[in-house]
């Protein structure tokens, strides 16, 4: 199955729980005040968030003036191609030596997607190794690295309970004594305490500037799409901690709450760059903005 195609079977259930009341919206006779309250109804329903919706209404209600369009038909693939460019971003291509800080709550699938994003750069040919820098859960460094072992990769982990900035030292050592090109940190998902989730992660970042100050660096949130709005809390918390370069969508395939790419992009201004549609090792995807619009509706 394409990589295309893969993408549209995810957003099975999301297609399935929207695709009658975009119908019932599109199918309207004129571009009316009912009409553009019924599709704004269907896009909030939809998971794409009130601020996001009320951006794209407006843009839609502009683009539809200067063409002079008529018919609610005709602004089917207008509305499609303003989703696609507000969830489109210009992403830098990686350079090497990499070092990615995967950050996002526990139970959203961090230490999955680390995994599989280890056998995606080790299908690139490049050497990986993972620093294992949640060191409050219990077995968490035991679960990354069975994916480690799956993906052909070197795991750098302390004792439960260590310093998780010492696991990451320790990894970014490693790999440059190694001549390694990429270097995955998984972090902790503790929520209880912002102060406590901030200060960690700025010790990670101070100690990865110092031991990796030319390596090309990106901060990437582990969501799970199923939670939907509630994704864009997690969002909020982590944005104020660090600066992120992307979102890594997890659980796509298993909800009807997809339209939240479209809140967390123009919320966050943010991309998404990853998205999980599967449990196998292969199933942590490249994210297309378009190829998710069409998969939509």
């Amino acid at each position: 199955m394409s990589v295309v195609a893969r993408i549209v079977q995810s957003l099975r259930k999301t297609k399935d729980a929207i695709a009658k009341r975009f119908y019932e919206v599109f199918k309207a006779k004129a571009l009316n005040t009912e009409f553009y309250e019924a599709l704004e109804q269907a896009m909030i329903g939809s998971d794409m968030g009130v601020q996001a919706t009320e951006v794209l209404i407006s843009m839609l209600k502009d683009e539809v003036f200067k063409r002079k369009l008529t018919r609610p038909e005709e602004t089917r693939t207008l509305l499609k191609e303003l989703i696609v460019g507000l969830i489109d971003f210009d992403i830098p291509e990686y350079t090497y030596p990499l070092v990615i800080l995967i950050v996002g709550v526990n139970g959203v699938g961090k230490t999955t997607a680390v995994g599989k994003l280890a056998h995606i750069f080790s299908s690139y040919g490049k050497s990986v190794v993972i620093a294992a820098a949640d060191t409050f859960r219990a077995a968490a460094s035991e679960q990354l690295e069975i994916w480690a072992q799956r993906a052909g990769v070197r795991i750098i982990k302390q004792s439960e309970g260590s310093d998780p900035a010492s696991v990451v030292f320790d990894a970014l050592s490693s790999a440059k004594a190694r001549g390694v090109d990429v270097v995955l940190v998984d972090t902790a998902g503790r929520l209880h305490n912002k102060k406590n989730l901030m200060n960690e992660l700025a010790k990670i970042n101070r100690v990865i500037d110092r031991e990796a100050p030319n390596a090309d660096r990106r901060s990437y949130l582990v969501l799970d799409a199923t939670t939907g709005q509630n994704a864009l809390a997690q969002a909020d918390i982590f944005n104020e901690a660090i600066e992120l370069d992307g979102v890594i969508l997890t659980k796509l395939d298993g909800t009807a709450k997809g339209g939240v790419v479209v809140a967390i992009c123009e919320q966050q201004e943010i991309p998404v760059v990853y998205a999980g549609v599967g449990e196998s090792i292969d199933d942590l995807l490249e994210f297309s903005p378009k190829d998710f619009v069409d998969g939509l509706f």
